[in-house]
């Protein structure tokens, strides 16, 4: 059957209970109350869709819903349009899922599970697009789903959207991640995409500690999992060592030493930091600084705790970060930005004028980033205002990135330990334009979440990648 043959046919009205359904899109048909009292006081309207075979049995192409619905009301008959059979696998899921489409909306998952089977009947990834109305990025994502034995179960069981399921891919070996990404999901999917970057970032930050300790394994280095610290017996920290000639121990000066070790930690840039130890220092013809190190004492219980949760909020910062600016990318990508825009822009001119002033001073890298630009180079031409030249609608776009720009170029991890008013104002009219504010930046705005204490507590357990 072509993409354009109309397909004519009758309309009979039949028994619900004798009709066969065939293989439709959707894995089960969802019957709510109201439904069947719908069809039980109004009857079925819409005909359903169905063809007779040789044995004079009709199998119901497209309607299930209404059919079931039929059968539980109590029905005895309902209005069937028959067509001729058609043995052409994709032109019935197509118009299925157009049928169903039209109707009470498909979830993710049975788009995904449609396209999976379009794309095993032959279809090209362009062909479902064009044939369904979908993007062809969203078919590709569907089909990546489909063929990932967790996401495909995820989405269907947990109701997830395609993009969630997509995310679960990329934590294919780590099945306490994924769990943790299906809990936001179904609870609380404004936070999702907080989630799932600060699962990326940590993912990368053990990353970077496991290939920096293999190095250092192959160099035979003892790799330490925790910190010796200063107060330690067994090993001690070459920043406190000298040479005999009173110079500065460095790594370079312990090639031949026996025992010594490492210790790898990654902070919220993403960057390994060794600290490197010796066992013994005497034997080794080091010595302390002024013959014994100098200590302040160790930390209590309550230091570590707190720098444990310094160290966890700096990292949700962190991946807030590149949340917030892919959220303020697409704001910028929009067509029709918020209605309150010229407002922003005149109350930032005001409010946040010593941000702006020094972001255009430098010439503001962030505001082109947000727009898709490469920065202006010194000696360039500006190319903030060659896009308004050229595209004079986007001027209000170019303005609201300046003003965007120089206030993130003012935000950093020590903007959650100690907001300005300023910080305030921005973060509030981010959350006003809908922004999903993570829990570390719901703190610049005076507003945590009543379980933010304990998930911060178990976050900053001691770990490793600090």
């Amino acid at each position: 059957m072509s993409e354009n043959t109309t397909v004519a046919g009758t309309i009979e009205h039949l028994n619900p209970h004798t009709l066969t359904i065939e293989n439709n899109v959707r894995p089960s048909a969802p019957i709510t109350p109201a439904f069947v009292q719908s069809i039980k006081e109004n009857g079925v309207l819409t005909p359903v869709l169905g063809h007779r075979g040789d044995d004079s049995t009709v199998t119901v192409r497209a309607g299930q819903r209404r059919v079931y619905a039929a059968r539980e009301a109590g029905l005895t008959t309902i209005p069937v349009y028959l067509v001729e059979a058609d043995d052409v696998t994709a032109e019935r899921i197509v118009q299925q899922m157009v049928e169903n489409d039209q109707r009470e909306a498909l979830t993710d998952g049975d788009r995904a599970a449609a396209f999976r089977q379009l794309a095993f009947e032959g279809l090209s990834v362009t062909a479902i697009a064009r044939r369904t109305g979908t993007k062809q990025k969203e078919v590709k994502t569907a089909l990546a789903v489909t063929e990932n034995k967790v996401a495909a179960s995820a989405i269907q069981q947990h109701q997830l959207t395609l993009d969630q399921a997509a995310v679960l891919i990329e934590f294919d070996s780590d099945e306490e991640i994924r769990t943790d990404l299906i809990q936001v999901a179904t609870t609380d999917p404004a936070q999702f995409a907080h989630a799932a970057q600060r699962a990326r970032d940590e993912k990368a930050r053990a990353a970077a500690k496991g290939h920096t300790e293999a190095e250092l394994a192959s160099r035979r280095y003892t790799i330490l999992d925790t910190d010796p610290g200063y107060y330690d017996t067994e090993y001690t920290r070459i920043s406190e060592l000298l040479t005999t000639d009173d110079q500065r121990v460095t790594a370079d000066l312990t090639k031949n030493v026996e025992g010594r070790a490492a210790h790898v930690r990654v902070y919220a840039d993403g960057d390994a930091h060794v600290t490197y130890f010796v066992r013994d220092a005497t034997a080794a013809g080091f010595h302390t600084y002024g013959g014994s190190p100098s200590k302040s004492g160790p930390m209590t219980e309550e230091q570590k705790a707190e720098r444990r949760t310094l160290i966890a909020n700096n990292k949700a910062w962190v991946s807030a970060e590149v949340v917030r600016r892919e959220w303020l990318t697409a704001l910028l990508s929009r067509k029709a930005l918020p209605k309150d825009t010229a407002v922003v822009i005149a109350r930032a001119l005001t409010i946040h004028r010593q941000a702006v002033s020094s972001a255009t001073r430098e010439g503001n890298e962030l505001a082109h980033q947000l727009l898709g630009l490469d920065p202006s180079g010194y000696f360039e031409a500006d190319k903030l205002a060659a896009l308004i030249e050229q595209t004079p609608a986007k001027a209000l776009h170019v303005a609201l990135a300046v003003v965007l720009g120089a206030c993130e170029s003012v935000i950093s991890k020590q903007t959650w330990r100690s907001p300005s008013p300023n910080d305030t104002d921005y973060f509030t009219q981010l959350a006003g334009w809908g922004y999903s504010l993570s829990d570390v930046e719901r703190i610049v705005i005076g507003e945590t979440s009543a379980d933010y204490d304990a998930e911060i507590a178990d976050a900053a357990r001691p770990a490793a990648t600090e």
